[in-house]
């Protein structure tokens, strides 16, 4: 399973990361710049995810509104760009032959960007729109509930996206400033994974981001992450459903305690046989999306659980809920439980080397956060290592009173007795 790679580093300081496959046609270009919306000032928050979608706007050499997404388009190529609280991404997979249009492409909206004012006046109103969207969604607005729940006032806390009167505030002054500040040639990866001769990529990666100015990258601070009392809060909506996210403080991504962490997730709710799966939906039909999930950042993580239930059995759900969690930290896993999640998560990490993005994505996000590249044997050894006595240990430390968030996004009850029955389920674990 394991790729051949290749890492180099231009001599700006630029990390180029190249892992051929084999009996594939299919290419992806990945670059990630280490920026996201934890390095923001309040003032101007969701200036790193406005200026993702203004690279898209014109170039000097694609200067018309759309060009960019028609060229695109000519070759028949996948492609798209995010933004997260500490990285942006932009990719493009296209086919071997039309690859060299879809390096041009990427590599020019990045290093000749225009940023015209009638572009950033225009896409304010498209971001607007989609702030506007996702305030419609309970099940994607209750995760900014969730983390503004955990980290308050602190970066962390804040939407990506922003809010309306940030946006709002975004001048074009904000969009440069914070562009010549963040996209250097220190901060950027660029992957590319697919059916290649890799010197002759290397040669093309060079000549089109060799351009990449140098600068020096900022040191990130680390945001404080602890908290003595569980928290609840609620946030009232006309929906036919109440919308949950649980979020329990873990680790960091580096942590050793990551990869029982993984297999823990895995069990209590990551695939359709798993605990929180079978008991809400499966044996009492409470739910039709209930899982877990792991969200490790550089100096903070979660364990988190979600959940949709109709108003009338919120009690009865989130109950059931804790109850999962609870004897998962009294009693542990068993041998079999913890196979098969060995086995699930080898099982997917297989399936997504089958895909040029996927393995861009493997390798790109360990450079970009750790400067250090793992095969996927190598994680997968130390998830094979993980013990049932581990897994007891990371659920004792992680699942209790004082490390407990709620957020529910439903029905405008009364919130005073939901915090009481909360405080009780808080006390049981």
């Amino acid at each position: 399973m394991a790729i051949e790679f290749e890492r180099k580093i231009l001599k700006n300081g630029l990390r180029v990361v190249l892992a051929p496959m084999k009996n594939t046609q299919a290419v992806t270009l990945l670059v990630l710049v280490a920026v996201g919306s934890r390095h923001e000032e309040e003032r101007v928050g969701g200036v790193s995810h406005f200026l993702e979608h203004l690279f898209f706007k014109g170039t000097k050499s694609r200067p018309r509104p759309g060009q960019v997404h028609k060229d695109l388009d000519k070759i028949g190529a996948e492609h798209n760009a995010f933004t997260s609280k500490e990285v942006t991404g932009f990719w493009v997979k296209t086919s071997l032959k039309d690859f060299d249009t879809g390096l041009d492409i990427v590599s020019d909206i990045l290093l000749e960007p225009i940023f015209k004012q009638e572009e950033i006046n225009r896409e304010r109103g498209v971001i607007l729109q989609e702030l506007n969207m996702y305030e419609d969604i309970p099940q994607q607005k209750v995760w900014d509930v969730l983390y503004e729940l955990m980290y308050g006032g602190q970066s962390n806390g804040r939407p990506i996206g922003g809010t309306a009167e940030s946006v709002g505030n975004i001048k074009r002054f904000d969009i440069l400033k914070h562009k010549n500040f963040n996209y250097i040639a220190q901060n950027t990866v660029v992957v590319a994974a697919g059916g290649f001769d890799p010197a002759e990529m290397f040669v093309k990666i060079k000549n089109s981001f060799g351009k990449t100015k140098k600068g020096i990258a900022e040191k990130r601070k680390r945001e404080k992450d602890y908290q003595k009392l569980s928290r609840v809060k609620f946030v009232g909506k006309g929906t036919e459903q109440s919308h949950i996210a649980l979020g329990i403080r873990a680790c960091d991504m580096f942590s050793e305690k990551r990869f029982a962490l993984s297999v823990l997730s895995t069990i209590l709710g990551g695939n359709a046989s798993s605990r929180l799966f079978t008991e809400i939906r499966e044996k009492r039909g409470l739910a039709y999306y209930v899982g877990s999930s792991l969200g490790l950042q550089t100096d903070s993580g979660i364990l988190a659980v979600k959940a949709g239930i109709s108003n009338e059995n919120l009690q009865k759900g989130v109950e059931k809920i804790f109850d999962v969690l609870a004897l998962l930290k009294k009693r542990g896993v068993s041998k079999k439980e913890l196979a098969d999640a060995k086995s699930f998560i080898r099982g997917q990490i297989i399936l997504g080397f089958e895909t040029s993005d996927e393995v861009a994505d493997f390798y790109g996000e360990q450079e970009i956060f750790k400067q250090k590249i793992e095969q996927p044997e190598d994680y997968l050894k130390k998830i094979e290592k993980v013990g049932q006595n581990d897994i007891l240990k990371v659920a004792s430390d992680i699942i209790r009173s004082g490390n407990m968030n709620v957020a529910i996004i439903g029905a405008d009850e009364d919130a005073e007795k939901k915090e009481v029955f909360f405080k009780k389920l808080f006390a049981k674990l």
